[in-house]
């Protein structure tokens, strides 16, 4: 389907550009939410009898998405969540879990759909994500996905807490080892006198 843009979409083109996209992405996404207007001789001059208008409010909202860029670019937030040994979580970090975190650190300006998550957070670390505040204006914050406020902290600081783990033995557990034993045999009564038998 021939559709006109009323805004800047990312990999298709920007306001006024005559674009073609599957049926689907277009009754579904681009018409309802007023993204676009389906292409024929009627809708393109509208769009061009309002054009000037079209484009004037696009720079309004585009120059107070850059205004609020300020107060959200480099934003860190914390989810503290559950995980196996092994850093993968019980669960993952989905956008209504950024997007809680951000509101409750007072970034009210922020929505769903302006969080762009391409897929579940599903492991423990430090995930840059992006949110587009405009379809020109985008910023990243930093979401530290950790097991408790410690871990979270040294996780800012650049450690990897899954790597420091595995590295430091944990069990404090070693066994003797000797290169010369028969299978079956347990090195704590190799090192003793066998006894006398009577």
């Amino acid at each position: 389907m021939e559709i006109i843009l009323l805004e800047r979409i990312e990999k298709l083109g920007a306001i006024g550009d005559v674009v073609t996209v599957k049926d689907g992405y277009a009754r579904n996404f681009l018409l309802p939410n007023k993204k676009a207007l389906r292409s024929n001789n009627a809708n393109k001059k509208v769009f061009e009898s309002n054009r000037a208008r079209i484009e004037a409010d696009n720079a309004a909202r585009r120059t107070d998405a850059e205004a609020a860029a300020d107060g959200v670019n480099g934003t860190q937030i914390v989810l503290i969540r559950q995980s196996s040994n092994a850093g993968a979580l019980y669960g993952s970090v989905a956008v209504r879990d950024i997007l809680d975190a951000l509101h409750a650190q007072g970034v009210t300006i922020v929505t769903k759909a302006m969080v762009v998550l391409e897929r579940p957070i599903k492991t423990l670390g430090v995930f840059d994500v992006k949110v587009a505040l405009h379809p020109e204006v985008s910023v990243t914050i930093k979401v530290n996905v950790a097991r408790s406020p410690e871990e979270a902290e040294l996780q800012s600081q650049g450690v990897d807490v899954m790597a420091d783990m595995f590295e430091k033995d944990e069990a404090g557990f070693t066994e003797d080892y000797d290169p010369n034993a028969e299978p079956g045999d347990i090195a704590a009564f190799m090192d003793e006198a066998p006894a006398e038998e009577a």
